[in-house]
Protein backbone atom coordinates (compact mmCIF):
# COMPACT_ATOMS: atom_id res chain seq x y z
CA UNK A 1 0.00 0.00 0.00
CA UNK A 2 1.03 3.35 -0.96
CA UNK A 3 1.65 5.23 2.93
CA UNK A 4 1.26 9.02 3.18
CA UNK A 5 2.59 11.37 5.72
CA UNK A 6 0.96 14.85 5.75
CA UNK A 7 2.71 17.98 7.62
CA UNK A 8 0.71 18.46 10.75
CA UNK A 9 -2.01 21.36 10.10
CA UNK A 10 -3.75 21.88 13.72
CA UNK A 11 -2.26 25.25 15.27
CA UNK A 12 1.25 24.88 17.12
CA UNK A 13 1.54 21.15 16.42
CA UNK A 14 5.41 20.61 15.78
CA UNK A 15 4.65 16.29 15.99
CA UNK A 16 5.19 14.11 12.82
CA UNK A 17 3.24 10.81 12.76
CA UNK A 18 5.97 9.18 11.27
CA UNK A 19 9.78 9.51 12.13
CA UNK A 20 12.65 8.05 9.52
CA UNK A 21 13.28 5.35 11.94
CA UNK A 22 10.36 3.53 11.33
CA UNK A 23 10.13 4.10 7.49
CA UNK A 24 12.45 1.14 7.22
CA UNK A 25 10.07 -1.23 9.24
CA UNK A 26 6.75 0.06 6.80
CA UNK A 27 8.76 -0.72 3.71
CA UNK A 28 9.90 -4.04 4.77
CA UNK A 29 6.60 -4.83 4.90
CA UNK A 30 5.86 -4.10 1.07
CA UNK A 31 4.31 -0.89 1.40
CA UNK A 32 6.10 2.72 -0.55
CA UNK A 33 6.05 5.54 2.07
CA UNK A 34 5.52 9.84 0.69
CA UNK A 35 6.56 12.00 3.40
CA UNK A 36 5.32 15.67 2.74
CA UNK A 37 7.95 18.13 2.06
CA UNK A 38 9.01 19.39 5.51
CA UNK A 39 6.54 17.43 7.45
CA UNK A 40 9.62 16.41 10.31
CA UNK A 41 11.36 19.51 9.93
CA UNK A 42 9.91 21.07 13.80
CA UNK A 43 10.33 17.86 15.08
CA UNK A 44 13.41 17.89 14.67
CA UNK A 45 13.64 15.11 11.20
CA UNK A 46 15.12 16.58 7.67
CA UNK A 47 13.69 15.61 4.30
CA UNK A 48 17.59 13.78 3.75
CA UNK A 49 16.77 11.62 6.51
CA UNK A 50 13.46 10.67 5.30
CA UNK A 51 15.00 9.83 2.32
CA UNK A 52 18.29 8.19 3.18
CA UNK A 53 15.57 5.38 4.80
CA UNK A 54 13.70 4.83 1.62
CA UNK A 55 11.07 7.15 1.66
CA UNK A 56 10.06 9.38 -1.19
CA UNK A 57 9.64 13.67 -0.43
CA UNK A 58 6.59 14.62 -2.25
CA UNK A 59 4.45 17.87 -2.92
CA UNK A 60 1.05 18.12 -0.90
CA UNK A 61 -1.12 16.40 -3.44
CA UNK A 62 0.87 13.77 -3.65
CA UNK A 63 0.43 12.76 -0.21
CA UNK A 64 -2.77 13.12 -0.22
CA UNK A 65 -2.86 10.87 -2.84
CA UNK A 66 -2.03 7.86 -1.47
CA UNK A 67 -3.81 4.65 -0.07
CA UNK A 68 -3.51 5.28 4.00
CA UNK A 69 -2.76 8.74 5.20
CA UNK A 70 -0.88 8.70 8.99
CA UNK A 71 -1.52 11.51 10.93
CA UNK A 72 -1.20 12.80 14.91
CA UNK A 73 -4.00 15.53 15.31
CA UNK A 74 -7.27 14.35 12.43
CA UNK A 75 -9.66 17.02 14.68
CA UNK A 76 -7.99 20.23 13.01
CA UNK A 77 -9.80 23.03 12.85
CA UNK A 78 -12.44 23.92 10.44
CA UNK A 79 -10.35 26.88 9.03
CA UNK A 80 -7.46 25.06 8.31
CA UNK A 81 -8.81 21.04 7.69
CA UNK A 82 -10.75 22.25 4.29
CA UNK A 83 -7.75 21.97 1.92
CA UNK A 84 -7.07 18.00 3.22
CA UNK A 85 -10.63 17.05 3.33
CA UNK A 86 -11.09 18.34 -0.14
CA UNK A 87 -9.05 15.55 -1.84
CA UNK A 88 -10.11 12.76 0.93
CA UNK A 89 -11.77 9.85 -1.27
CA UNK A 90 -13.98 7.23 -0.18
CA UNK A 91 -12.22 4.29 1.10
CA UNK A 92 -9.28 6.04 2.14
CA UNK A 93 -7.70 4.85 5.27
CA UNK A 94 -7.11 7.66 8.03
CA UNK A 95 -5.20 7.12 11.64
CA UNK A 96 -4.37 9.01 13.91
CA UNK A 97 -5.69 11.06 16.21
CA UNK A 98 -9.81 12.28 16.54
CA UNK A 99 -10.79 12.56 20.13
CA UNK A 100 -13.70 11.12 18.27
CA UNK A 101 -15.72 11.19 21.78
CA UNK A 102 -15.73 15.20 22.86
CA UNK A 103 -15.36 16.01 19.04
CA UNK A 104 -17.98 14.25 17.11
CA UNK A 105 -19.25 17.10 15.16
CA UNK A 106 -15.57 17.50 13.79
CA UNK A 107 -15.47 14.36 12.74
CA UNK A 108 -18.30 14.12 10.48
CA UNK A 109 -17.47 15.88 7.56
CA UNK A 110 -14.54 13.08 7.41
CA UNK A 111 -17.31 10.14 7.59
CA UNK A 112 -19.32 11.51 4.72
CA UNK A 113 -15.94 11.78 2.63
CA UNK A 114 -16.51 7.87 3.16
CA UNK A 115 -13.20 7.80 4.66
CA UNK A 116 -12.40 4.71 6.73
CA UNK A 117 -11.59 5.94 10.07
CA UNK A 118 -9.48 4.63 12.70
CA UNK A 119 -8.87 6.67 16.08
CA UNK A 120 -6.02 5.36 18.36
CA UNK A 121 -7.11 7.18 21.33
CA UNK A 122 -9.65 4.52 21.89
CA UNK A 123 -7.36 1.19 21.66
CA UNK A 124 -8.37 -0.95 24.75
CA UNK A 125 -6.22 -1.00 27.42
CA UNK A 126 -4.70 -4.40 27.05
CA UNK A 127 -1.43 -6.28 27.35
CA UNK A 128 -1.65 -6.82 22.85
CA UNK A 129 -2.17 -2.76 22.59
CA UNK A 130 0.62 -1.66 24.59
CA UNK A 131 2.98 -1.03 22.01
CA UNK A 132 0.70 0.90 20.05
CA UNK A 133 -1.10 3.42 23.09
CA UNK A 134 -0.73 6.61 22.25
CA UNK A 135 -2.65 8.08 25.24
CA UNK A 136 0.05 6.28 27.67
CA UNK A 137 3.43 7.36 25.45
CA UNK A 138 2.28 10.73 25.19
CA UNK A 139 0.68 11.07 29.13
CA UNK A 140 4.28 9.73 29.59
CA UNK A 141 5.85 12.90 28.18
CA UNK A 142 3.29 15.58 29.94
CA UNK A 143 3.93 14.35 33.24
CA UNK A 144 7.38 14.76 32.57
CA UNK A 145 7.10 18.29 31.35
CA UNK A 146 4.92 19.19 33.98
CA UNK A 147 7.35 18.82 37.05
CA UNK A 148 9.76 21.24 34.59
CA UNK A 149 7.23 23.76 34.51
CA UNK A 150 6.79 23.84 37.83
CA UNK A 151 10.22 23.79 38.97
CA UNK A 152 10.99 26.68 36.85
CA UNK A 153 7.79 29.06 37.91
CA UNK A 154 7.75 27.90 41.71
CA UNK A 155 9.80 30.46 43.36
CA UNK A 156 12.14 27.56 45.30
CA UNK A 157 14.19 24.84 44.50
CA UNK A 158 13.29 21.64 44.35
CA UNK A 159 15.62 19.75 46.22
CA UNK A 160 16.60 20.03 50.12
CA UNK A 161 20.42 21.41 50.12
CA UNK A 162 22.50 22.16 53.65
CA UNK A 163 24.89 24.51 52.72
CA UNK A 164 27.02 26.73 55.28
CA UNK A 165 24.70 29.69 54.60
CA UNK A 166 21.94 27.42 56.04
CA UNK A 167 19.38 24.40 55.23
CA UNK A 168 16.66 24.77 52.36
CA UNK A 169 13.64 22.40 52.94
CA UNK A 170 12.27 20.20 50.14
CA UNK A 171 9.69 21.58 47.65
CA UNK A 172 6.25 19.51 48.83
CA UNK A 173 4.89 18.19 45.34
CA UNK A 174 1.33 16.73 45.45
CA UNK A 175 0.28 15.07 42.03
CA UNK A 176 -3.75 14.12 41.93
CA UNK A 177 -4.03 10.87 39.17
CA UNK A 178 -1.57 8.35 39.52
CA UNK A 179 -2.20 7.07 35.84
CA UNK A 180 0.48 7.30 33.14
CA UNK A 181 1.17 11.01 33.45
CA UNK A 182 0.92 10.94 37.43
CA UNK A 183 3.28 8.30 37.65
CA UNK A 184 5.89 10.08 35.15
CA UNK A 185 5.09 13.21 37.32
CA UNK A 186 6.40 11.46 41.13
CA UNK A 187 9.16 9.86 39.16
CA UNK A 188 10.60 13.10 37.99
CA UNK A 189 9.42 14.81 41.00
CA UNK A 190 11.53 12.62 43.21
CA UNK A 191 14.41 12.99 40.76
CA UNK A 192 14.56 16.21 41.04
CA UNK A 193 14.57 16.19 44.98
CA UNK A 194 10.76 16.97 46.03
CA UNK A 195 9.05 15.56 48.67
CA UNK A 196 6.25 13.88 47.16
CA UNK A 197 2.80 12.84 48.04
CA UNK A 198 -0.12 11.46 45.70
CA UNK A 199 -3.41 10.79 45.71
CA UNK A 200 -5.89 8.52 42.82
CA UNK A 201 -9.21 7.33 42.90
CA UNK A 202 -8.12 3.65 42.30
CA UNK A 203 -6.43 2.71 46.00
CA UNK A 204 -4.65 0.16 43.80
CA UNK A 205 -2.22 2.35 42.81
CA UNK A 206 -0.85 2.58 45.88
CA UNK A 207 1.92 0.40 45.30
CA UNK A 208 2.94 1.91 42.65
CA UNK A 209 2.96 5.42 44.00
CA UNK A 210 4.90 3.35 46.97
CA UNK A 211 7.42 2.19 44.76
CA UNK A 212 8.49 5.24 42.96
CA UNK A 213 9.16 6.78 46.74
CA UNK A 214 6.41 9.28 47.08
CA UNK A 215 3.55 8.94 49.54
CA UNK A 216 0.08 7.64 48.91
CA UNK A 217 -2.76 10.17 50.37
CA UNK A 218 -5.50 7.83 51.07
CA UNK A 219 -8.81 9.35 50.94
CA UNK A 220 -11.91 7.71 52.43
CA UNK A 221 -13.89 7.54 49.29
CA UNK A 222 -16.47 5.12 47.44
CA UNK A 223 -14.29 4.12 44.37
CA UNK A 224 -13.98 0.99 43.83
CA UNK A 225 -14.88 0.75 40.52
CA UNK A 226 -12.68 3.43 39.24
CA UNK A 227 -12.30 1.92 35.44
CA UNK A 228 -14.73 1.18 32.96
CA UNK A 229 -14.25 -2.25 30.61
CA UNK A 230 -12.04 -0.72 28.92
CA UNK A 231 -9.29 0.29 31.66
CA UNK A 232 -10.56 4.14 31.24
CA UNK A 233 -11.19 6.45 34.17
CA UNK A 234 -14.67 6.65 34.98
CA UNK A 235 -16.46 10.00 35.87
CA UNK A 236 -18.25 9.87 39.22
CA UNK A 237 -21.30 11.65 40.61
CA UNK A 238 -21.24 15.23 42.39
CA UNK A 239 -21.27 14.11 45.63
CA UNK A 240 -18.01 11.84 45.52
CA UNK A 241 -16.11 14.59 43.92
CA UNK A 242 -17.23 17.32 46.69
CA UNK A 243 -15.96 14.78 49.34
CA UNK A 244 -12.64 14.41 47.80
CA UNK A 245 -12.64 18.19 47.19
CA UNK A 246 -13.10 18.42 51.03
CA UNK A 247 -10.70 15.49 52.39
CA UNK A 248 -7.80 17.14 49.64
CA UNK A 249 -8.59 20.80 51.18
CA UNK A 250 -5.59 20.21 53.85
CA UNK A 251 -3.23 18.26 51.37
CA UNK A 252 -3.31 20.86 48.84
CA UNK A 253 -2.82 23.70 51.32
CA UNK A 254 0.36 22.44 53.03
CA UNK A 255 1.79 21.80 49.30
CA UNK A 256 4.01 23.84 47.03
CA UNK A 257 3.28 22.44 43.61
CA UNK A 258 0.30 20.17 42.88
CA UNK A 259 0.15 18.68 39.65
CA UNK A 260 -3.25 17.49 38.38
CA UNK A 261 -4.06 14.52 36.10
CA UNK A 262 -7.59 13.60 36.18
CA UNK A 263 -9.26 13.46 33.19
CA UNK A 264 -12.26 11.20 31.99
CA UNK A 265 -12.74 10.40 27.98
CA UNK A 266 -15.69 12.42 26.23
CA UNK A 267 -16.10 14.50 29.37
CA UNK A 268 -15.31 17.65 30.89
CA UNK A 269 -12.67 16.97 33.78
CA UNK A 270 -13.84 16.85 37.39
CA UNK A 271 -12.96 20.06 39.28
CA UNK A 272 -10.86 18.70 42.04
CA UNK A 273 -9.64 22.00 43.10
CA UNK A 274 -11.49 24.72 44.19
CA UNK A 275 -11.14 28.69 43.98
CA UNK A 276 -11.04 28.86 48.09
CA UNK A 277 -8.53 25.43 47.90
CA UNK A 278 -6.02 28.26 45.91
CA UNK A 279 -7.13 30.39 48.33
CA UNK A 280 -5.51 28.40 51.09
CA UNK A 281 -2.58 27.59 49.65
CA UNK A 282 0.61 30.18 50.68
CA UNK A 283 1.61 32.57 47.65
CA UNK A 284 4.05 31.80 45.36
CA UNK A 285 2.51 28.27 45.02
CA UNK A 286 1.94 26.75 41.68
CA UNK A 287 -0.54 24.41 40.40
CA UNK A 288 0.15 22.71 36.94
CA UNK A 289 -3.44 21.66 35.39
CA UNK A 290 -2.62 18.34 32.81
CA UNK A 291 -6.57 18.60 32.23
CA UNK A 292 -6.51 22.30 30.73
CA UNK A 293 -7.68 21.38 27.54
CA UNK A 294 -10.75 19.30 29.05
CA UNK A 295 -11.84 21.83 31.13
CA UNK A 296 -9.14 21.50 33.77
CA UNK A 297 -9.21 19.79 37.17
CA UNK A 298 -9.01 23.53 38.99
CA UNK A 299 -11.64 25.67 39.14
CA UNK A 300 -9.52 28.60 37.94
CA UNK A 301 -7.71 27.12 35.10
CA UNK A 302 -7.31 28.61 31.89
CA UNK A 303 -6.86 26.38 28.73
CA UNK A 304 -3.53 27.70 27.33
CA UNK A 305 -2.24 30.44 29.91
CA UNK A 306 -0.65 31.33 33.09
CA UNK A 307 -3.66 32.81 35.57
CA UNK A 308 -1.80 34.42 39.27
CA UNK A 309 -4.85 34.26 41.98
CA UNK A 310 -4.07 34.72 46.03
CA UNK A 311 -0.55 34.51 44.87
CA UNK A 312 -0.84 30.90 43.42
CA UNK A 313 0.21 30.58 39.69
CA UNK A 314 -1.79 28.47 37.63
CA UNK A 315 -0.82 26.60 34.64
CA UNK A 316 -3.21 25.80 31.86
CA UNK A 317 -0.99 24.22 28.91
CA UNK A 318 -2.62 22.21 26.16
CA UNK A 319 -0.90 19.86 23.91
CA UNK A 320 2.30 19.44 26.11
CA UNK A 321 3.75 16.39 23.60
CA UNK A 322 4.22 18.86 21.13
CA UNK A 323 6.17 21.08 22.97
CA UNK A 324 8.68 18.27 22.77
CA UNK A 325 8.39 17.11 19.45
CA UNK A 326 11.11 15.26 18.85
CA UNK A 327 10.62 12.67 21.44
CA UNK A 328 6.95 12.63 21.09
CA UNK A 329 6.95 12.23 17.54
CA UNK A 330 9.37 9.06 17.96
CA UNK A 331 7.23 7.37 20.29
CA UNK A 332 3.96 8.66 18.38
CA UNK A 333 5.30 7.08 15.29
CA UNK A 334 6.27 3.68 17.15
CA UNK A 335 2.68 3.13 18.10
CA UNK A 336 1.00 4.24 14.70
CA UNK A 337 3.48 2.29 12.86
CA UNK A 338 2.74 -0.75 14.82
CA UNK A 339 -0.92 -0.43 14.47
CA UNK A 340 -0.99 -0.26 11.06
CA UNK A 341 1.04 -2.92 10.28
CA UNK A 342 -1.43 -4.95 12.86
CA UNK A 343 -4.22 -3.86 11.01
CA UNK A 344 -2.84 -4.72 7.75
CA UNK A 345 -2.67 -8.16 6.81
CA UNK A 346 -1.19 -9.28 3.24
CA UNK A 347 -1.62 -5.29 1.70
CA UNK A 348 -5.21 -5.21 2.86
CA UNK A 349 -6.56 -3.59 6.11
CA UNK A 350 -8.07 -6.24 8.02
CA UNK A 351 -11.89 -5.34 9.72
CA UNK A 352 -12.15 -8.32 11.62
CA UNK A 353 -15.00 -7.03 13.97
CA UNK A 354 -14.05 -10.14 16.48
CA UNK A 355 -10.33 -8.33 16.85
CA UNK A 356 -10.85 -6.02 19.90
CA UNK A 357 -7.95 -4.04 18.75
CA UNK A 358 -9.64 -3.25 15.17
CA UNK A 359 -13.64 -3.15 16.62
CA UNK A 360 -12.53 -0.57 19.26
CA UNK A 361 -10.85 1.51 16.99
CA UNK A 362 -12.18 1.76 13.50
CA UNK A 363 -14.70 4.97 13.92
CA UNK A 364 -16.14 4.91 10.42
CA UNK A 365 -16.13 3.46 7.03
CA UNK A 366 -18.83 3.68 3.94
CA UNK A 367 -20.14 7.14 5.01
CA UNK A 368 -21.17 6.20 8.73
CA UNK A 369 -20.10 6.16 11.90
CA UNK A 370 -19.52 2.47 12.79
CA UNK A 371 -18.25 2.44 16.60
CA UNK A 372 -20.94 1.34 19.30
CA UNK A 373 -20.26 4.20 21.86
CA UNK A 374 -20.38 6.58 19.23
CA UNK A 375 -23.38 5.51 17.70
CA UNK A 376 -25.13 5.06 20.83
CA UNK A 377 -24.21 8.72 22.11
CA UNK A 378 -26.15 9.80 18.86
CA UNK A 379 -28.95 7.93 19.32
CA UNK A 380 -27.95 5.31 16.14
CA UNK A 381 -28.62 1.64 16.97
CA UNK A 382 -25.62 -0.16 17.30
CA UNK A 383 -23.87 -2.38 14.09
Amino acid sequence: MIIGVLRERFPGEKRVAVVPANVASLIQAGHSVRIESGAGERAGFSDSEYSSRGATIASFAEVLQAEVLLGVRWDIPADVREEILAGIRPGQILIGSWDPLAKKADLQPWVEKGATIFALELLPRITRAQSMDILSSMATLAGYRAVLLAALTLPKIFPMLMTAAGTLTPAKVFVVGAGVAGLQAIATAKRLGAAVSAYDVRPAVKEQVQSLGAKFVELELPTQAAEDQRGYAKEFGEEVYRRQRELMAKVVAQSDVVITTASVPGKRAPVLITREMVAGMQPGSVIVDLAAERGGNCELTRPGETVVEHGVTILGPVNIPADIPHHASQMYSKNITTFFLYVCKNGQIALDSEDEIIRDTLVARGGEVVHGILRENSGQPSQ
